[in-house]
């Protein structure tokens, strides 16, 4: 992965959260992704890639763009797999809600999971707790490892869930064993990646969400030097199928970093829509507008914060309002 795509991304998930960001609290959900598809393709159109969607906004006929397979770029190398989500919490961008974002991965051919679009069940933690969480372990045992691992006390700990009927039992037991939670109505990637981000004061992300964030999470992940653990969580035989069909033969599977993210270089790119732990939200002013943006590239582990004031009547192609 060439070194200087890191800031190229940055202007792709710069350009799908400003025009996102147009439709906070408007009560429109399809709009506000429809906006970032639209100002996330344009811009990719720029960036100098042969590039490939593996994960974005479904099949061929269920999305005119950014859909599974298109190639994206102005088709010279690197060739790259691109792992995209124009709004990751388009139900938080509609309601005016925190931790909306705008968000890519990318990395050398065949290096991310193609994941279907389905459930997966996650647990998502920083570098200190690396190596000492498993899935299948009680959620007290995970606890207690993650709060030895960060030198806290349970009770300091904190646990963001996705609030969920599915997720009674679990948050039942969190609350168990004391540790704070912070419920999430949607959007799970910028929480995930917050926990393995020092500052933030998210510890881990635990839960069912869905399976293609996980993967766009794990590239986070992969660059923090933390660590996520999934299992894919069918609903019927269609899941099941769905699985299949991308060549997921063993579908209850538990899935290590090593099989979300294969490539060693990659590269993730996410843009605040709406305020979160992580990141700002876009900020209008005259015929301007403010990004908070994190680049971060997993080979040399560098993380970038990018505050960006931008002329919006100066740019190529217009936003839709």
């Amino acid at each position: 992965m060439i070194r200087e795509l890191t800031m190229e991304f940055a202007r792709v998930t710069e350009a799908a959260a400003i025009a996102a960001a147009r439709w906070m609290g408007r009560g429109d959900k399809d709009a506000a992704d429809d906006a970032a598809v639209v100002a996330m393709r344009e811009v990719f159109k720029t960036v100098h890639i042969d590039g490939t969607v593996v994960i974005g906004e479904g099949e061929m006929d269920e999305a005119p763009m950014l859909y599974i397979g298109e190639r994206l770029g102005s088709g010279v190398e690197p060739k790259v797999d691109i792992a995209v989500d124009p709004v990751e919490g388009t139900n938080n961008v509609a309601r005016g809600l925190n931790n909306a974002i705008a968000v890519l991965a990318a990395c050398d051919t065949g290096g991310l999971l193609h994941a279907p679009d389905m459930y997966m069940n996650k647990i998502a933690v920083g570098p200190k707790a690396k190596g000492k969480i498993h899935l299948d372990a009680p959620v007290s045992e995970n606890l207690n490892a993650i709060a030895d691992a960060n030198e806290k006390s349970l009770k300091d700990l904190t646990v963001v869930i996705l609030n969920r009927p599915r997720h009674d039992q679990l948050i039942k037991e969190v609350r168990a064993a004391g540790c704070r939670i912070q419920l999430i109505q949607d959007g799970d990637v910028a929480p995930a990646v917050a926990a393995a981000m020092a500052g933030t004061g998210v510890d881990v992300l635990m839960g069912i969400g869905g399976a293609p964030e996980g993967v766009v999470a794990a590239a986070a992940l992969k660059c923090l030097g933390g660590e996520m653990q999934g299992r894919l969580w069918p609903e019927g035989n269609d899941d099941v199928e769905r699985a299949k069909k991308l060549g997921i033969g063993e579908v209850n599977k538990l899935l290590t970093m090593d099989d979300l993210v294969k490539a060693e270089d990659v590269v993730f790119a996410a843009t605040g829509i709406t305020s979160g732990d992580l990141l700002q939200g876009v900020r209008f002013f005259g015929k301007g507008a403010r990004t908070h943006t994190v680049v971060m590239r997993s080979v040399t582990g560098t993380v970038r914060f990018i505050d960006a004031i931008h002329r919006l009547d100066k740019k190529l192609f217009t936003y839709r309002k």
